[in-house]
């Protein structure tokens, strides 16, 4: 067994996100990788990500991307709570890059496949999805254009919370008329980023 992460870190400020990354090495692992329940042992979830078993992040060297829905959904709700943490942390720099670098990223691959089946995958967005504003309304464009405001934490708060509402609104969209089920990570990390909002945003950034 191996151990890293903030709480093993004496330098490291302390605070009540800090957390341990424990590593196990074992001699059969596909005893695990049969079924979750041994996972409880460890207490309640109320989030996991499994890279090794979502197509974003295919584990084999050589694999294509496959940018499946429910990935999408996982890796957006997922790094929401690093954004999170970072806001209460009042860490700006780590924030913003995890808000601009990956929930937006997925967020807009999320509005991409909107575009996509509204035009029947007869087109291409650009690279860094640079068309995108010609095929969605202008509400929709606006709204997006408001998340890149990150100058201050609270900025980035109410940035946030615009990336909820405009995945949550299009993920269901998508799914609806690709017959996919809205996956539930949105109820969980809704809850989780409205409570420290309201424990943290009270700071004087």
């Amino acid at each position: 067994m191996g151990m890293e992460g903030s709480r093993t870190n004496a330098n490291v400020p302390k605070d009540e996100f800090q957390d341990y990354d424990v590593t196990y090495a074992v001699t059969d692992i596909e005893s695990f990788k049969k079924e979750d329940k041994w996972l409880e042992y460890f207490g309640e979830r109320i989030f996991m990500q499994k890279p090794e078993a979502m197509s974003l992040f295919p584990h084999e060297l050589g694999n294509w991307f496959s940018y499946l829905y429910d990935d999408c959904c996982n890796e957006f709700w997922w790094v929401s709570t690093y954004v999170v943490k970072g806001l209460c942390r009042r860490e700006i720099l780590f924030t913003a890059d995890h808000l601009n670098q990956i929930v937006r990223r997925e967020l807009l691959r999320m509005i991409s496949w909107k575009v996509g089946i509204e035009t029947g995958f007869s087109l291409s967005v650009g690279k860094n999805y640079k068309y995108i504003n010609k095929y969605i309304n202008e509400d929709l464009w606006n709204r997006l254009l408001s998340t890149y405001r990150m100058d201050s934490c609270e900025n980035i708060w109410e940035s946030l919370f615009i990336c909820y509402e405009l995945f949550r609104t299009v993920s269901k969209e998508v799914s609806e008329v690709l017959d996919f089920v809205y996956p539930d990570y949105d109820k969980n990390i809704t809850r989780y980023t409205e409570n420290m909002y309201k424990k943290f945003s009270t700071y004087s950034y």
